[in-house]
Protein backbone atom coordinates (compact mmCIF):
# COMPACT_ATOMS: atom_id res chain seq x y z
CA UNK A 1 0.00 0.00 0.00
CA UNK A 2 1.50 3.32 -1.08
CA UNK A 3 1.74 6.07 1.55
CA UNK A 4 -1.06 8.61 1.17
CA UNK A 5 0.23 12.17 1.52
CA UNK A 6 -2.60 14.70 1.99
CA UNK A 7 -1.86 18.42 1.81
CA UNK A 8 -4.31 20.49 3.85
CA UNK A 9 -3.78 24.09 2.80
CA UNK A 10 -6.38 25.35 5.31
CA UNK A 11 -7.13 29.09 4.71
CA UNK A 12 -4.11 29.56 2.41
CA UNK A 13 -2.82 30.98 0.07
CA UNK A 14 -4.36 34.40 -0.52
CA UNK A 15 -4.55 34.20 -4.32
CA UNK A 16 -5.42 31.67 -6.99
CA UNK A 17 -2.16 32.53 -8.77
CA UNK A 18 -0.15 31.44 -5.72
CA UNK A 19 -2.15 28.23 -5.57
CA UNK A 20 -1.59 27.52 -9.25
CA UNK A 21 2.15 28.11 -8.92
CA UNK A 22 2.36 25.83 -5.89
CA UNK A 23 0.44 23.03 -7.63
CA UNK A 24 2.62 23.40 -10.73
CA UNK A 25 5.82 23.03 -8.71
CA UNK A 26 4.44 20.03 -6.83
CA UNK A 27 3.21 18.37 -10.01
CA UNK A 28 6.58 18.85 -11.70
CA UNK A 29 8.35 17.52 -8.62
CA UNK A 30 6.36 14.28 -8.42
CA UNK A 31 6.28 13.57 -12.15
CA UNK A 32 7.32 9.96 -12.66
CA UNK A 33 7.35 9.36 -8.90
CA UNK A 34 4.95 6.50 -8.18
CA UNK A 35 5.92 5.50 -4.64
CA UNK A 36 3.27 7.65 -2.93
CA UNK A 37 -0.21 9.02 -3.61
CA UNK A 38 -0.41 12.80 -3.22
CA UNK A 39 -3.69 14.67 -2.64
CA UNK A 40 -4.08 18.47 -2.49
CA UNK A 41 -6.89 20.02 -0.41
CA UNK A 42 -7.10 23.77 -1.19
CA UNK A 43 -9.79 26.25 -0.07
CA UNK A 44 -13.22 25.80 -1.71
CA UNK A 45 -12.89 28.90 -3.92
CA UNK A 46 -9.73 27.58 -5.61
CA UNK A 47 -10.75 23.93 -5.88
CA UNK A 48 -12.53 23.82 -9.30
CA UNK A 49 -9.88 26.00 -10.99
CA UNK A 50 -6.97 23.89 -9.73
CA UNK A 51 -8.72 20.65 -10.66
CA UNK A 52 -9.03 21.91 -14.24
CA UNK A 53 -5.33 22.80 -14.40
CA UNK A 54 -3.77 19.68 -12.89
CA UNK A 55 -3.85 15.88 -13.09
CA UNK A 56 -3.21 15.52 -9.35
CA UNK A 57 -6.13 14.29 -7.22
CA UNK A 58 -7.78 17.04 -5.19
CA UNK A 59 -9.95 17.12 -2.11
CA UNK A 60 -12.03 19.57 -0.10
CA UNK A 61 -11.44 20.56 3.52
CA UNK A 62 -15.05 20.15 4.61
CA UNK A 63 -18.58 19.45 3.37
CA UNK A 64 -22.19 19.57 4.54
CA UNK A 65 -24.49 16.67 5.40
CA UNK A 66 -27.34 17.69 3.05
CA UNK A 67 -27.42 17.70 -0.76
CA UNK A 68 -28.97 21.16 -1.12
CA UNK A 69 -31.25 23.64 0.57
CA UNK A 70 -31.33 26.76 2.77
CA UNK A 71 -27.89 26.26 4.32
CA UNK A 72 -26.07 29.54 3.79
CA UNK A 73 -22.32 29.19 3.38
CA UNK A 74 -22.31 25.39 3.07
CA UNK A 75 -21.00 23.19 0.24
CA UNK A 76 -22.57 19.80 -0.42
CA UNK A 77 -20.96 16.52 -1.40
CA UNK A 78 -22.81 16.55 -4.72
CA UNK A 79 -21.29 19.95 -5.48
CA UNK A 80 -17.83 18.57 -4.72
CA UNK A 81 -18.49 15.63 -7.04
CA UNK A 82 -19.63 18.05 -9.75
CA UNK A 83 -16.31 19.92 -9.77
CA UNK A 84 -14.24 16.71 -9.67
CA UNK A 85 -13.10 16.41 -6.04
CA UNK A 86 -11.86 12.93 -5.12
CA UNK A 87 -11.43 13.36 -1.36
CA UNK A 88 -12.90 15.42 1.48
CA UNK A 89 -11.55 16.01 5.00
CA UNK A 90 -14.16 15.58 7.71
CA UNK A 91 -13.93 16.46 11.40
CA UNK A 92 -10.56 18.19 11.37
CA UNK A 93 -9.64 19.30 14.89
CA UNK A 94 -9.87 22.95 13.87
CA UNK A 95 -13.46 22.33 12.75
CA UNK A 96 -14.20 20.67 16.09
CA UNK A 97 -12.43 23.28 18.23
CA UNK A 98 -13.07 26.58 16.44
CA UNK A 99 -16.42 25.86 14.79
CA UNK A 100 -17.73 23.56 17.55
CA UNK A 101 -18.52 20.63 15.26
CA UNK A 102 -19.64 17.56 17.19
CA UNK A 103 -18.97 13.92 16.41
CA UNK A 104 -22.71 13.55 15.74
CA UNK A 105 -22.53 16.22 13.01
CA UNK A 106 -19.38 14.67 11.61
CA UNK A 107 -21.14 11.30 11.49
CA UNK A 108 -23.91 12.77 9.30
CA UNK A 109 -21.29 14.19 6.94
CA UNK A 110 -19.48 10.85 6.78
CA UNK A 111 -22.68 8.97 5.93
CA UNK A 112 -23.44 11.47 3.17
CA UNK A 113 -19.93 11.19 1.68
CA UNK A 114 -20.19 7.39 1.70
CA UNK A 115 -23.19 7.72 -0.65
CA UNK A 116 -20.89 9.36 -3.20
CA UNK A 117 -17.78 8.55 -5.20
CA UNK A 118 -15.65 10.76 -2.92
CA UNK A 119 -13.26 9.29 -0.34
CA UNK A 120 -13.74 10.69 3.19
CA UNK A 121 -10.72 11.47 5.36
CA UNK A 122 -12.10 11.28 8.89
CA UNK A 123 -10.04 13.02 11.59
CA UNK A 124 -9.92 12.06 15.27
CA UNK A 125 -7.64 13.11 18.12
CA UNK A 126 -7.33 14.21 21.73
CA UNK A 127 -6.32 17.60 23.12
CA UNK A 128 -3.40 18.24 25.47
CA UNK A 129 -5.46 18.18 28.67
CA UNK A 130 -7.03 14.87 27.70
CA UNK A 131 -3.63 13.35 26.95
CA UNK A 132 -2.08 14.60 30.20
CA UNK A 133 -5.01 13.11 32.11
CA UNK A 134 -4.50 9.74 30.42
CA UNK A 135 -7.81 9.95 28.55
CA UNK A 136 -6.47 9.54 25.00
CA UNK A 137 -8.01 6.14 24.33
CA UNK A 138 -11.30 7.06 26.01
CA UNK A 139 -11.58 10.14 23.80
CA UNK A 140 -10.69 8.22 20.64
CA UNK A 141 -13.17 5.47 21.47
CA UNK A 142 -15.98 7.98 21.92
CA UNK A 143 -15.12 9.79 18.70
CA UNK A 144 -14.86 6.58 16.71
CA UNK A 145 -18.10 5.13 18.05
CA UNK A 146 -20.07 8.31 17.37
CA UNK A 147 -18.51 9.04 13.98
CA UNK A 148 -18.94 5.47 12.70
CA UNK A 149 -22.58 5.14 13.82
CA UNK A 150 -24.55 3.62 10.95
CA UNK A 151 -21.50 2.89 8.79
CA UNK A 152 -21.78 -0.58 7.21
CA UNK A 153 -18.97 -3.10 6.89
CA UNK A 154 -19.27 -2.78 3.11
CA UNK A 155 -18.64 0.97 3.26
CA UNK A 156 -16.02 0.97 6.01
CA UNK A 157 -13.09 0.23 3.70
CA UNK A 158 -13.84 3.38 1.68
CA UNK A 159 -12.79 5.54 4.63
CA UNK A 160 -9.37 7.03 5.34
CA UNK A 161 -8.81 7.68 9.05
CA UNK A 162 -6.44 10.42 10.25
CA UNK A 163 -5.16 10.48 13.83
CA UNK A 164 -4.19 14.06 14.65
CA UNK A 165 -3.54 14.91 18.29
CA UNK A 166 -4.92 18.43 18.70
CA UNK A 167 -1.94 19.60 20.76
CA UNK A 168 0.47 18.76 17.91
CA UNK A 169 -1.28 20.66 15.12
CA UNK A 170 0.47 23.84 14.06
CA UNK A 171 2.67 23.82 17.16
CA UNK A 172 5.83 22.34 15.68
CA UNK A 173 5.60 19.63 18.35
CA UNK A 174 4.71 16.27 16.85
CA UNK A 175 3.71 13.24 18.90
CA UNK A 176 6.32 10.65 19.87
CA UNK A 177 6.63 7.78 17.43
CA UNK A 178 6.00 5.25 20.20
CA UNK A 179 2.76 7.03 21.19
CA UNK A 180 1.60 7.13 17.58
CA UNK A 181 2.36 3.44 17.24
CA UNK A 182 0.24 2.66 20.31
CA UNK A 183 -2.63 4.67 18.90
CA UNK A 184 -2.33 2.87 15.55
CA UNK A 185 -2.61 -0.51 17.30
CA UNK A 186 -5.60 0.74 19.28
CA UNK A 187 -7.35 2.06 16.16
CA UNK A 188 -6.71 -1.17 14.27
CA UNK A 189 -8.18 -3.21 17.13
CA UNK A 190 -11.26 -0.98 17.24
CA UNK A 191 -11.77 -1.23 13.48
CA UNK A 192 -11.22 -4.98 13.49
CA UNK A 193 -13.77 -5.49 16.25
CA UNK A 194 -16.32 -3.26 14.53
CA UNK A 195 -15.89 -4.13 10.87
CA UNK A 196 -13.91 -7.37 10.81
CA UNK A 197 -10.22 -7.98 10.19
CA UNK A 198 -10.50 -8.14 6.39
CA UNK A 199 -12.25 -4.76 6.13
CA UNK A 200 -10.00 -3.25 8.79
CA UNK A 201 -6.86 -3.98 6.79
CA UNK A 202 -8.22 -1.98 3.83
CA UNK A 203 -8.72 1.21 5.89
CA UNK A 204 -5.74 3.55 5.63
CA UNK A 205 -4.71 5.24 8.89
CA UNK A 206 -2.74 8.48 8.62
CA UNK A 207 -0.95 10.70 11.14
CA UNK A 208 -1.35 14.47 11.23
CA UNK A 209 0.29 17.07 13.45
CA UNK A 210 3.42 19.13 12.70
CA UNK A 211 4.56 16.71 9.99
CA UNK A 212 7.68 17.72 8.04
CA UNK A 213 10.45 16.14 5.99
CA UNK A 214 12.52 15.47 9.12
CA UNK A 215 9.96 13.33 10.95
CA UNK A 216 7.74 11.84 8.24
CA UNK A 217 9.94 8.80 7.65
CA UNK A 218 9.60 7.66 11.26
CA UNK A 219 5.80 8.07 11.13
CA UNK A 220 5.54 5.86 8.06
CA UNK A 221 8.19 3.25 8.94
CA UNK A 222 8.51 3.06 12.73
CA UNK A 223 4.93 3.99 13.67
CA UNK A 224 3.71 2.13 10.54
CA UNK A 225 1.13 4.71 9.53
CA UNK A 226 -0.27 4.52 5.99
CA UNK A 227 0.59 8.13 5.28
CA UNK A 228 0.30 11.64 6.68
CA UNK A 229 -1.98 14.68 6.75
CA UNK A 230 0.25 17.71 6.23
CA UNK A 231 -0.52 21.34 7.10
CA UNK A 232 2.08 24.12 7.01
CA UNK A 233 4.79 22.06 5.29
CA UNK A 234 2.50 21.51 2.28
CA UNK A 235 2.56 25.25 1.48
CA UNK A 236 6.31 25.19 0.77
CA UNK A 237 6.92 23.29 -2.44
CA UNK A 238 10.56 22.33 -1.77
CA UNK A 239 9.79 21.11 1.74
CA UNK A 240 6.64 19.28 0.64
CA UNK A 241 8.41 17.51 -2.21
CA UNK A 242 11.21 16.48 0.13
CA UNK A 243 8.58 15.19 2.56
CA UNK A 244 6.83 13.16 -0.14
CA UNK A 245 10.02 11.49 -1.31
CA UNK A 246 11.22 10.87 2.25
CA UNK A 247 7.92 9.19 3.11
Amino acid sequence: MKPLIVANWKCNPLSLKEGEELVERIEEGVEGFNSAEVVICPPFVFLPFLIQRSDLPFGAQNCYSEDKGPFTGEVSVKMLEEVGAKYVIIGHSERRKIFKETSEEINLKLLKVLESSITPILCIGENREEREQGKTFNVLTEQLEKCFLGVSKENSNKIVLAYEPVWAIGTGQSAQVSDIGEVRVFIREFLSNKFGKENCEKIRVLYGGSVDSNNVHSFVTEARMNGVLVGGASLKSDEFLKLIKTA
